[in-house]
């Protein structure tokens, strides 16, 4: 009878041909204007790293947005890398820090030994530690335990800092608010903006509420603080603010423990700063603001609905006449054969003098949108691809590379700040020496942020509209043709719509482009 011995492949010459498949995690600024640069900066900066190793294989980029290392459960972008790593679809990780993974010793080191049974290892470039090496996990715990303790250390610091600042008066305010801005640590007045703070009061002093403030906002086109689009919360917020009065409420919010942000209603002290600063409002004005504000709420039992009205309708707020600016309202025409709806240009409806331009029926633009959209997919080729490409093909590898730069010396100046307050605090430096050297390493920090700001300015424009072609040319390709209006595709891909007769009019994308359409 024939005898057969199985010979167990080699795992070794197994992998000698196959490559690592090499994945790196991050976390990203929740501030929308700084988030997509330091995504696409990091990833630039992996996916160098990565590919220069030939040995290596770049899955991609993992990410969270500016959420805290003490809690892994709230981390989307790790749980979802994790998941992959069951999956097998990852071999290897890189992590810039044990901070930026977790400052949980016990889930850091839990996670840690899951991704090894997986036979998947982490890199944590700061500190060196690769976690294949057994002899790491020593450090590993070590270094763990110290970032843990680090975040303790740094809120407590802060908070100490703070509270003296708060009760002294020299607190400063990071980010100060609508109307106006920091110069060398100061709350001034921005002009422009204390123009549209000065009209909200006045205009709730005139008997308006907040949504008929917010929707005169929108139509004067005045852009937020954060270039958005303004809200009947966001007009409130500015008419409840004491800062537009002068003076400042210190601790509205507080961190507990384990990190989390409350409103403090009584839990922690507060101090309240009279004359801090210039006022843009008076005492009177503020507090027959306040006065109005309370009455309406109470005779009303007014509830705050921030959004409820504002996108009734796909076109509302997004179709502009060419021929004075205005924004086009929605009406409903009768006759005794037929009810349509109609778009008129509001300046017309007030003086037909001033602006010439007639109503436009509501189905005309559907069939409008509806024509651009199946010629887009019949002329994707030689219009959306090509110009992919040439958004893709923009260099901004420099810029990131010095986005890096930017983010590692912020890092650096705030830890230097957290041990001179680490030293301030246990009266190893004097006040005077402390007050010092802090002012030069935030003024240090601020020409850092400052530049780090223009480089972000410089390669959004480019990152956002190369991501909307691409997400239109994705709707596109989707789709074999439009035989109806598509709302949520309306939404998605065109920014407003501009009327130059009552014969064409132009839909301006998202990306940048402006089709014309004939009616």
């Amino acid at each position: 009878m024939k005898r057969i011995t199985k010979i167990e492949a080699n795992e070794k010459l197994q992998m000698t041909n196959k490559k690592l498949r090499v994945a790196a995690y991050a976390r990203v600024s929740t501030d929308s204007r700084e988030q997509l640069a330091s995504l696409e900066a990091q990833k630039n900066h992996y996916e160098v790293y990565i590919k220069n190793n030939p040995d290596w294989e770049y899955i991609g980029l993992y990410y969270d947005e500016g959420l805290s290392g003490t809690n892994m459960a709230k981390r989307d972008g790790l749980l979802r890398m994790i998941s992959d790593c069951e999956k097998g679809l990852i071999d290897f990780i890189i992590i810039k820090s044990i901070s930026r993974f977790a400052r949980n010793t016990t889930e850091c080191l839990e996670a840690v030994r899951k991704l090894i049974k997986l036979k998947v290892f982490i890199y944590f470039e700061k500190e060196g530690i690769n976690t294949g090496e057994m002899e790491s996990e020593l450090l590993l715990t070590i270094f763990s335990s110290l970032a843990e303790s680090e975040s303790v250390s740094i809120s407590e610091n802060e908070t100490w800092a703070i509270q003296k600042r708060f009760q002294n008066g020299t607190f400063k305010i990071g980010y100060p608010p609508y109307g106006y801005k920091n110069v060398n640590g100061k709350m001034v007045i921005d002009e422009a903006e204390a123009e549209i703070v000065r009209f909200v009061f006045a205009e709730c002093l005139s008997g308006k509420g907040c949504y008929m403030i917010a929707k005169a906002l929108r139509e004067k086109k005045v852009p937020t603080k954060k270039g958005g689009k303004w809200s009947s919360s966001g007009v409130k917020e500015i008419l409840k603010n004491e800062k537009y009065k002068g003076d400042v409420l210190l601790q509205k919010t507080f961190t507990d423990s384990q990190f989390n942000r409350h409103y403090n209603r009584g839990e922690k002290p507060q101090y309240y700063v009279k004359d801090h600063h210039e006022a843009i409002i008076s005492d009177g004005d503020y507090e027959a603001a306040q006065l109005i504000i309370d009455q309406r709420s109470k005779e009303k039992n007014i509830v705050t609905e921030d959004d409820k009205y504002l996108s009734r309708y796909p076109f509302s707020g997004k179709v502009i006449c060419a021929e004075c600016g205005a924004t086009w309202k929605r009406r409903t025409h009768t006759s005794s054969k037929d009810k349509y709806y109609t778009y008129t240009c509001k300046t017309h409806l007030k003086d037909k003098s001033k602006c010439g331009q007639l109503f436009i029926r509501e189905t005309d633009f559907e069939v409008a949108f509806i024509n651009m959209m199946n010629k887009l997919i019949f002329s994707k080729k030689v219009l959306l691809q090509p110009l992919l490409n040439s958004l893709k093909s923009i260099n901004q590898v420099s810029a990131f590379a010095r986005i890096n730069e930017l983010e590692a010396a912020l890092e650096q100046n705030f830890d230097q700040r957290q041990a001179l307050t680490n030293l301030l605090s246990k009266q190893y430096i004097e006040p005077a020496l402390y007050a010092k050297q802090n002012s030069e390493l935030l003024a240090e920090a601020e020409e850092l942020r400052k530049e780090k700001e223009t480089l972000y300015r410089s390669v959004n424009g480019e990152l956002e509209n190369a991501e909307a072609v691409n997400r239109l040319l994705k709707h596109i390709n989707d789709s074999i043709g439009f035989a109806e209006f598509d709302a949520e595709a309306f939404e998605a891909h065109v920014d407003h719509i501009v009327v130059y007769s009552r014969s064409e009019i132009g839909f301006m994308l998202k990306c940048g482009l402006n089709l014309k359409e004939r009616l």
